[in-house]
């Protein structure tokens, strides 16, 4: 629990394909310095089941994503055991500076990953999964489910189907 409020790092870069976007860092991901490094978080076999990395990286192998055209951020940068610590106030602060985020790099995709914490983010209460209307700068917006473990209202086969038509978007 000492990593409570402790963040971890972008892994960003220009002009990616897709800059996936959690809601925050979980307390362990905090304490071992990686993105969705819980080991119940389901966010990396999604990947690779989805056909996004030829083979299933760890979280340890977070900045290889880059090698693939792609970054990780969050809204919120603070650590939390739960996604549900966060204020709503947490969520639209961290909006702003996501879109500062999205200008300066220009990635192709935004992909959040929680439709919850995109509604309160975004101001946008009845959006659903997938592409949204708007785009955020010049990033075209696409809403995941949230790969915790802790989501039960997908398991691993919902969660292949659904990245996977995020990539088709980006290969067409």
């Amino acid at each position: 629990m000492a990593a409570t409020g402790k963040t971890v790092s972008d892994i960003i870069a220009p002009n990616l394909r897709v800059l996936f976007c959690g809601i925050n860092p979980s307390v362990y991901s905090a304490a071992v310095g990686h993105h969705f490094a819980r080991p119940g978080n389901r966010f990396w076999r999604s990947l690779h089941n989805a056909g996004f990395t030829n083979r299933l990286l760890s979280p340890f192998e977070d900045r290889d994503l880059l090698q693939f055209g792609y970054g990780l951020t969050n809204i919120v940068d603070r650590a939390t055991a739960r996604a549900d610590q966060l204020a709503p106030e947490e969520l639209i602060q961290g909006q702003q500076q996501l879109s500062a985020k999205v200008q300066q790099y220009q990635p192709r995709f935004l992909a959040i990953l929680g439709i919850s914490a995109y509604r309160t983010a975004f101001y946008r209460p009845k959006a659903v999964m997938g592409k949204q209307d708007e785009s955020l700068h010049s990033a075209i917006v696409w809403v995941l489910p949230n790969p915790s473990g802790l989501n039960a209202h997908y398991q691993l086969a919902d969660l292949k189907r659904v990245y996977r038509e995020l990539l088709v978007a980006i290969e067409t």
